[in-house]
């Protein structure tokens, strides 16, 4: 471990202290469904002071959706921490996470909805958690993919969670992640997948320069009319967005009519 890993790693440390001390102070004990847009809340400045530590910068394009249900592949769980400084969100995560060191606890307090997708019925009651969280005006984020990618493809959608995206009522929003790292492989140093470890994953991260984010939001106006059938259709749009940010830099993905917004990482903070 380098220096600079080394004195992130005491710096992330001492910013997860301070948010379970900001957790008390904003949410205090009351019951989880009414400190939802606390908790969500609570999560984006926390995301904000962490994306500090690791030295992340996010580019976004397109509108950032602040309520409704936003479905965007899954590299990495940098990918929490980058939409979650965007807009204030509850997200959807496998069951595994909920176990994992520091964030598996922190991913309760911001009352993630965990699923077990492979079993039904599990699924079914956290498609009914989703529609009410929706119903609360809160922005729910889902990865459908169902399991993180190195980011040269899009995997198959999982069709079960799906069923909350049906209602009209409710905005859907399609989101697109990519990353630009300054000394090494991406798919290799920050996306998360295949066999690898947790902890000597995050240590390596914490030893690079920086890592660029870039994130291409786009709502979806006409959604087909069964989850099989939609879960098509979102994901034959994710590819298209894939196919830009995969092969060019978040600079050349931008367009006028989608001007980028830019959280720029400095040690006095992230600004808008």
């Amino acid at each position: 471990m380098n220096l600079r890993a080394v004195s992130r790693f005491l710096w992330m440390h001492a910013e997860f202290a301070l948010a379970a001390v900001n957790f008390i102070r904003v949410c205090g004990l009351t019951p989880r469904t009414a400190t939802l847009p606390a908790r969500a809340s609570w999560l984006q400045q926390t995301a904000r002071r962490l994306l500090r530590v690791l030295r992340i910068e996010v580019n976004s394009s397109g509108p950032t959706p602040t309520t409704g249900l936003l479905v965007c592949n899954h590299l990495s769980y940098l990918d929490i921490l980058v939409l979650a400084s965007l807009s204030p969100t509850v997200f959807v995560a496998k069951r595994e996470v909920k176990y994992w060191p520091i964030f598996g606890w922190f991913a309760q307090l911001a009352g993630t909805i965990f699923v077990q997708r492979n079993r039904r019925f599990p699924a079914a009651q956290a498609a009914a958690e989703i529609t009410a969280v929706l119903r609360s005006g809160t922005l729910v984020v889902l990865f459908p993919e169902g399991t993180s990618s190195g980011g040269s493809t899009i995997l198959p959608f999982k069709t079960s969670l799906l069923e909350p995206a049906l209602r009209p009522d409710q905005p859907l929003t399609i989101a697109c992640l990519s990353y630009e790292l300054s000394d090494g492989d991406v798919a290799d140093e920050v996306c998360y997948w295949r066999d690898m470890t947790l902890v000597p994953h995050l240590i390596n991260l914490l030893g690079k320069k920086w890592v660029r984010a870039a994130v291409q939001f786009l709502p979806v106006q006409n959604r087909a009319p069964n989850r099989k059938a939609l879960a098509t259709q979102l994901h034959a749009e994710m590819v298209t967005l894939n196919a830009l940010s995969a092969f060019a830099p978040p600079e050349i993905c931008r367009t006028p009519a989608a001007r980028p917004r830019r959280f720029s990482v400095s040690t006095s903070g992230l600004s808008p």
